[in-house]
Parts: C-alpha cells; sequence; structure tokens
C-alpha cells in the first residue's frame, strides 16, 4: 500500500446523522446531495445551509466534502444549476463535485467554483483508450464502473494520464444496468434514474412462463478482505461506500469495517471483526461481483430475497401473530416483516429490548395478520452509543452563514441553424440485402463483421458503436475499427463519447453522439463539438420543451430518434434462469425480452419508441437527421400497439 497516500475512505451521507456518522467513523471524506440536481433525489438530502454547518464540522475534523450535482440537464435548467453551484461554492466551499452531465464542468467553472470535479459513475467512463479525453474535460477523478475487474482496474490505471486518478466502489447495492445508465424506469413512467427518479423496475419479481422470480435483483457488492489489493494501485486514491438512502448505523459499521481493512488487512484478528462489522451493517446480501475476473460470481439472486436486512426470526401464533428473536432486539430498532420485493410487507419499530428467544408481539392495526413463518429482517438500528456519539457532534455544530442569492447566468454557446431538408437514417442490427436510396443506412459493429463485407459497403454505411466497451475488448476494437477505416468506413456514430480513442487515426472519420451519450444542453453539445463530433443526438429521454428547445443553443447539428424499440438498459450480467430470446411480463402485464450481443445483454420492451407524430414539430425546431431503430423481434414476442411517446408529455422527471 502507498502509506503516504492510502486511499480515502469516501462514505454516503443521505442526511445529517449519517453525515455525522461517517465524520464519528473516520471517514476520510463524505459525498452527498443537495434538493435539487441529485442522482439521489429519493434521499432525504441537504439545504446549503444545513450543509454549509455540516462541511464547516467535517473540514475541522480534517474529513473532505463531495457534493453530487450529477444529475442530466435541460437547458433551462443550466441557470438553475448554475446559481446553485456558485452558492455552493460561496456559502458551503466544498472540496469536489461530483458531475455526470458532459455539461457541468464548463458550468461549474463559469459559476467560480474552484475544487475538484469528478466524473461521475454514470458517465460511464470505464474505458481505457478514451483517458485523454476525459482529462480534457477538466476533471480530476474518474469513478469507475462497478462492473470492472481488478485487473481492468489495474488496465485503466496504467494509462491514467497526469493528474487524473481513479474512485472504485467497494461495497453497497449493485445496478442491474451498466454503471447505472438505465432508461427503465424512464420508459415504464418518466422516472429517469439519469435524473434521480429511479423506481427500482429491475426490482420487481417477472413472470416468465411458470416462473415469477426476480430475475434482475441483484446482491450488494462487497469487495471486503479483497480490497487490499486496490492499495496498490497508485492512481486509486478512493474507496467508495454506497449508500445515500441508507442510515446512520450502516454508515458507521460500513466505513469503520473499511478503515480496519485498509490499515490492518494483514492482521487476521482485524479482518474478522470488520467481516463482523459488514455483516451487522444490515445490507443485501452480499457479493464480490466480476471483481476477480477469473472468478466472477453472478450477483442476480433470484431464488433468494435481495432486500435488504437480516433474518432475526420467523413469525408466529396465527391471528395473534408474534416473534421470537434469535438475537437480541434493541429498543429502536427496525424490522421488516416479510420479503421486500412483496407486496404487504411490513416495517415495525421496536420501542423496547427483546432478549434472545423472548416474545415480541406484532401490531395489530396493520391490517391482515402476516403468515405464520414469514421471515422477519432486522433493517436498521438505532444504537444507544451511536446516538450518543451522533449527540455530541451536533454540539458542535454551528449555525451556516446566511443565504446568498445568486444572479448567475452562464454563456451558452452560439447555435448553428441546420439548413437544408433533414436526412432521414435507419438503423439495423444485420447489413440489409439491399442498400435503400430513401435514407441512410446504419449498422451496429461488432468486431469481426468487417471480414464478412464487401468493401464497396464500408463507406456507404454508418456505423453504430454500443454503450460498453470493456477494457479487455479495446485491442479487438482498435483493430476491428483500423481495418475497416483503411477499407473506406468514415462514418461512425460513437454511444460513449469516450469511444474515440478506439481509433488510431480519427482525422480520418465523421464522428456523430449517439443517442446513449445523453446530450441534453448546449454546454454538453460544447463539449462534444470541442472534442471533434460533427453532431449528436438529443438524449431519448427529453420531454417536448427539452427537444423542441435544444437546436436553437446547438453548436452542433441534431439528431433525434423518431422510432423503434429502445433499449431498457444494458447489463453484464443475465439471470441463469431467464431465457433469452423468450418474453416476460411486469406485473402490470408489459412484456420485454433479452438478448446478447458481444458481451451486452440487451433488454427490450415490446412497444416502440415513436415520435412520428411530432416529426414536423421537430423539424421545425432545426433537427437535421431523424433516425429509426429496427430491432429484430423474437418469434415469441408480439409487438403492443400503445402510445409510444416516452417523456414527450411527462417533463423528464
Amino acid at each position: 500500500m502507498n502509506t503516504a497516500h492510502p486511499p480515502e475512505i469516501l462514505a454516503p451521507a443521505g442526511n445529517a446523522d449519517s453525515f455525522l456518522a461517517a465524520v464519528a467513523a473516520g471517514a476520510d471524506a463524505v459525498y452527498c446531495g443537495l434538493k435539487n440536481f441529485s442522482a439521489r433525489m429519493e434521499a432525504e438530502n441537504f439545504s446549503l445551509t444545513e450543509l454549509a454547518s455540516l462541511t464547516e464540522l467535517a473540514h475541522a475534523k480534517g474529513t473532505r466534502v463531495h457534493v453530487a450535482v450529477n444529475n442530466l440537464l435541460k437547458t433551462p435548467e443550466l441557470d438553475q444549476a448554475g446559481r446553485l453551484i456558485q452558492r455552493l461554492a460561496r456559502q458551503v466551499r466544498p472540496d469536489a463535485l461530483i458531475v455526470q452531465d458532459l455539461g457541468l464542468p464548463a458550468l461549474a467553472r463559469q459559476a467560480g467554483f474552484t475544487g475538484e470535479l469528478h466524473l461521475s459513475t454514470l458517465a460511464n467512463a470505464g474505458t481505457v483508450s478514451g483517458l485523454e479525453q476525459i482529462a480534457g474535460l477538466g476533471v480530476s477523478r474518474v469513478v469507475l464502473p462497478r462492473e470492472l475487474s481488478i485487473d481492468e482496474i489495474k488496465a485503466v490505471a496504467a494509462r491514467c494520464p497526469q493528474g487524473l486518478t481513479l474512485e472504485v466502489f467497494v461495497h453497497g447495492a449493485l445496478c442491474y444496468a451498466v454503471s447505472g445508465r438505465c432508461y427503465w424506469s424512464s420508459y415504464l413512467g418518466g422516472k429517469s434514474s439519469l435524473r434521480g427518479r429511479c423506481v427500482q423496475p429491475c426490482r420487481r419479481q417477472y413472470q416468465q412462463k411458470n416462473q415469477k422470480l426476480p430475475f434482475f435483483s441483484c446482491d450488494d457488492l462487497s469487495v471486503d478482505v479483497l480490497v487490499r489489493p486496490l492499495a496498490g494501485i497508485e492512481q486509486v486514491t478512493s474507496w467508495k461506500i454506497e449508500g445515500r438512502k441508507k442510515g446512520p448505523h450502516y454508515v458507521y459499521h460500513t466505513v469503520t469495517a473499511y478503515r480496519m481493512l485498509r490499515d490492518s488487512g494483514n492482521d487476521p484478528a482485524q479482518r474478522k471483526t470488520a467481516l463482523a462489522l459488514l455483516d451487522m451493517a444490515l445490507g443485501r446480501p452480499s457479493s464480490h461481483y466480476n471483481f476477480l475476473g477469473h472468478r466472477p460470481s453472478n450477483p442476480i439472486a433470484d431464488r433468494e430475497q435481495t432486500g435488504s436486512g437480516r433474518l432475526v426470526a420467523k413469525v408466529q401464533g396465527g391471528a395473534k401473530a408474534y416473534l421470537s428473536p434469535r438475537e437480541p432486539l434493541k429498543g429502536g430498532d427496525l424490522l421488516r416483516v416479510g420479503y421486500e420485493d412483496q407486496a404487504g410487507h411490513q416495517i415495525v419499530k421496536i420501542r423496547r429490548d427483546v432478549p434472545k428467544g423472548g416474545r415480541l408481539d406484532l401490531p395489530k392495526d396493520q391490517g391482515r395478520p402476516p403468515a405464520t413463518g414469514t421471515p422477519v429482517f432486522l433493517v436498521d438500528r438505532r444504537e444507544r452509543e451511536l446516538q450518543q456519539i451522533l449527540s455530541g457532534l451536533r454540539q458542535e455544530l454551528t449555525p451556516g452563514p446566511p443565504t446568498r442569492e445568486s444572479t448567475f447566468t452562464p454563456a451558452l454557446p452560439k447555435g448553428k441553424k441546420h439548413k437544408g431538408a433533414p436526412r432521414e437514417m435507419d438503423v439495423w442490427r444485420v447489413l440489409p440485402g439491399r442498400l435503400g436510396n430513401q435514407s441512410e443506412q446504419a449498422v451496429w459493429l461488432t468486431p469481426g463483421v468487417e471480414r464478412n463485407i464487401s468493401r464497396t459497403v464500408f463507406g456507404r454505411i454508418w456505423w453504430w458503436l454500443p454503450p460498453v466497451v470493456w477494457p479487455g475488448e479495446e485491442k479487438a476494437w482498435g483493430e476491428c475499427l483500423d481495418t475497416m477505416t483503411r477499407l473506406g468506413a468514415r462514418q461512425f456514430v460513437l454511444n460513449a463519447p469516450w469511444q474515440m480513442g478506439l481509433f488510431a487515426r480519427p482525422g480520418r472519420s465523421v464522428f456523430w453522439a449517439g443517442p446513449m451519450c445523453n446530450a441534453s444542453n448546449p454546454l454538453a453539445l460544447a463539449e462534444l463539438a470541442g472534442m471533434g463530433f460533427a453532431g449528436a443526438f438529443a438524449s431519448p429521454e427529453l420531454d417536448a420543451g427539452g427537444f423542441l428547445e435544444l437546436p436553437a443553443s446547438s453548436p452542433l447539428p441534431l439528431g433525434v430518434l423518431v422510432r423503434g424499440i429502445h433499449p431498457l438498459c444494458v447489463s453484464r450480467i443475465r439471470s441463469e434462469n431467464l431465457r433469452e430470446r423468450e418474453p416476460f411480463q411486469s406485473p402490470r402485464g408489459e412484456q420485454f425480452w433479452s438478448r446478447t450481443y458481444g458481451r451486452l445483454v440487451w433488454t427490450f420492451p415490446n412497444w416502440e419508441l415513436d415520435l412520428s407524430a411530432k416529426w414536423a414539430e421537430l423539424e421545425k425546431a432545426g433537427y437535421a437527421l431523424f433516425a429509426r431503430l429496427h430491432e429484430p423481434v423474437p418469434d415469441k414476442v408480439a409487438l403492443k400497439d400503445r402510445p409510444g411517446l416516452w417523456n414527450w408529455d411527462l417533463k423528464m422527471l
């Protein structure tokens, strides 16, 4: 381990008590969010005044504070976000901002923030070849995707340019989708995960034939004792614990455990104690996931419950329901009666201590009594000792400075009006037998396809890259793209901005930023222009206002997905119990299917995104390119005729 600069323990805080618990446990840094523009909007989060007071205390204790401003931003929100950042810089003075939107670094500097900028895992920045581009944004740290193995982390670290460091998740909840970049919640109900509103459809049970299982619900990540090799990677300067919706008990226990593993991880007794602390943190069952690349563990546990908490009892007594705990319970404990992903589960707060083997009668005012045998989980604890520690720290808090208003207005790029009729593009999984003349043709690209295509075709096709290229795939991708450009391929749509680094001679090609780059405001588009993109697709999650006002201030020609089956998410994993290319459905009757392309599992709905009725409005607004996605539909899946406007009328929550 680098003893001079050991990696920091970065703790989550969704409320004041969790923040203080992190400080009390000796966290080197705390990350948190405000009431707006945070990717965990369902957490309690902080006002500026409250956060200013907590930050002053943290700094006095030697603890850094990182503030997440990691939403996608629509054009009208740039003013509000800029003013918030300016007030944050003046009133709170955090050490770092965590951002995902490409326009946020420029906005933060315009607003006067002089601290560090960290690129969120939501930015999907897990490539090796794109690190120079990332550094060019002005960020000093990249938060790596949770899906990477230790060897992939080392590969990224070995190519880090000067001044760029890495942050790695070591503990906490896993998203089924890669890096949490998921459209599932948004597509079903307008609540965007990239804007902090995810309703977690991946945690639900789905039906496929006679199986009803949570096919997409993941265990928590816990690197635990395997964390030590990370300490030897100089560029990994931060170990991150997920959990901004967790309470102080979880924060205190996980921070204490990882401090012990970092500082005394070679001591067997210390390791044992740390593991016991993690067990008592009351998260979900844990998995090492892909951390050991040669021995990966699938975190999808669809044959068991994946809710948080520790099993402490089963319901007894029939109509007079009670439980007899297998370990002592303390007054203030929170219990969940039933599984988290099942309807009708109850949360019960314990009013008094209950000894092991004692009796606790369940409240009778909760509707129908739970069935005998229903499992009961301890989900949160309010130990008196920890409460006393937090109370002492509260006494040290001083009132935050008075609120200062901001009149900041961001400088936006000058829009370039598109001239001429818009072009059309059809995007295929497989090269069609005949190339049409009415639209431009595009094909999703995978390495190896270049060996089976006539040279006369390369230059006539737009080649679409998938949203994720893993570090171990980059060599094959680089060779494929080099061959293709030598054979005449010139037009590429990249679904992560950093993929331009895969090209040995990018100056020979024309690049558009694909829809999964999630460009939603002119500052993000200006960054893409600066990277060398000739055009960009607007984020498909935008609402009507977001779509229609974006071209006027865009420095790039804009494209829009006007029709087709859009993926709900891509993942690195798949349930062993889920059959691909066969339909499964939600409790509400919505139907989906999954299919593997390359090393990504794609999940699709059985109804199309369809903005065809808005074509005239979009053309009048200034869109230059209209694209249609042609996803092959499995024989057993029947497409449903239902409105496919996505967020057009839903205000992109």
